[in-house]
């Protein structure tokens, strides 16, 4: 009987083997989607990001918003000091799980065009943000 030589097994997943959770970042400021433009530029500034997890009155996910996003419908013709974030927000996600892989999450993000995606559990709580290396 001839023995099998046996590679070491690593611990690291290959990189499109990881999953979100492996890489993920903690999720940051996270608002209601009550807030109003202003206030919310106003977090983003003091909280020194680049983005907002938009929450609903349960505490689900229900978008993440940019800076950029948040500029542009303040310097519209439409704004008023009363549009709140809900008034803005488009359809809901796209969102990533924990166990996705990043294969998969980068699919979704190439799809969407966005550069980060919120990390939720299956209760919609966000657990994280997936963002692209830069």
């Amino acid at each position: 009987m001839t023995p099998v030589q046996t590679q070491p097994h690593s611990t690291h997943a290959t990189p499109l083997h990881r999953t979100v959770a492996d890489v993920m970042e903690t999720a940051g400021p996270q608002v209601l989607d009550d807030m109003t433009i202003e206030v919310a530029l106003s977090v983003m500034a003091s909280a020194r990001t680049g983005h907002l997890l938009v929450c609903d009155d349960d505490g689900a996910c229900t978008a993440m918003i940019t800076r950029a996003q948040l500029t542009a419908v303040r310097d519209g013709l439409a704004y008023t000091d009363r549009l709140q974030l809900r008034d803005i927000l488009g359809d809901r996600g796209p969102f990533a799980s924990p166990l996705n892989t990043m294969a998969e999450a980068q699919y979704a993000m190439r799809g969407r065009k966005v550069d980060a995606l919120p990390v939720v559990d299956e209760h919609g709580n966000a657990l994280g943000v997936l963002a692209l290396a830069r």
